[in-house]
């Protein structure tokens, strides 16, 4: 084996452990505390609780969590799509901008999760689209903020390079805007995936149909099946870490692609 690769796996030992490490101790620690201390279910279950009742309902639970991923997934390339194209318009047209800047200030504070039973009741309690908005909504803000802050990071001195090599518009947005700004964009991206996949949970608290991770939790919780309602956010939770492994990858090899 050589050199490099013995380095590149150091480098990744050094980087995976200390989270495995770290996480083992707090399922321990939470174990010892709700065992010696005797914690209420309802409070908190202990984890081989939980693992017990994700073994059981290991189908349901991955069902649920295949419907609020795809609802999430959709709301997340619909909102970062809407979110890229606006902040481009926005970049280069000035009234875009100046008139784009009061509602995506508002998106920001509007709680978007609020919006679910509106939209349940625009388009049916048994429809899935209420949870796409939701999701969409929420990516949105943060894709189309930080496209637009990487757009504008172009130094003056690159543009004036680009005037004097004559380059097209075309030519310099590729040799320069773009790889300026895909750092930025997946920034956004990063955050807009857990956001997709939270808002896509807590639309389904609001109603709709029972299918998602979010019904279920709210439903075992209410039959006071705290265990189960855990193992559903466990659900969830390896759903968030999956949209965020998936969009840091695709950092990585655009911007290694980007710096070429």
């Amino acid at each position: 084996m050589s050199g490099g690769a013995v380095a590149r796996r150091r480098g990744t030992v050094r980087q995976v452990l200390p989270p495995v490490v770290l996480l083992v101790a707090l399922v321990t620690t939470w174990h010892a505390v709700v065992t010696l201390g005797d914690v209420p279910a309802f409070v908190l279950p202990g984890p081989a609780a939980i693992l017990d009742e994700l073994t059981t309902y290991l189908g349901p639970v991955t069902s649920a969590a295949l419907v609020t991923g795809g609802n999430a997934l959709v709301g997340l390339v619909v909102g970062a799509t809407l979110g890229v194209l606006l902040a481009v318009v926005a970049a280069v047209v000035r009234l875009v901008d100046v008139l784009a800047e009061p509602v995506v200030a508002a998106l920001a504070v509007v709680p978007v999760v609020a919006l679910a039973p509106v939209l349940y009741a625009m388009y049916g309690a048994a429809s899935e689209q209420a949870r796409v908005l939701v999701a969409a909504l929420a990516v949105f803000v943060p894709v189309y903020v930080t496209t637009l802050r990487g757009l504008r990071q172009v130094r003056p001195v690159h543009r004036d390079l680009m005037h004097a090599l004559a380059a097209t518009p075309r030519q310099a947005a590729l040799a320069v805007t773009v790889p300026t700004a895909v750092p930025f964009v997946f920034t956004g991206l990063r955050m807009a995936s857990s956001l997709a996949v939270i808002s896509a949970i807590v639309a389904e608290y609001f109603g709709g149909p029972r299918s998602g991770i979010g019904s279920f939790i709210t439903t075992a919780a209410s039959a006071s099946n705290y265990a189960r309602a855990w193992a559903y956010v466990l659900g969830g939770v390896v759903v968030g870490l999956a949209f965020y492994a998936v969009t840091a990858a695709a950092e990585h090899v655009a911007t290694r692609r980007a710096g070429a």
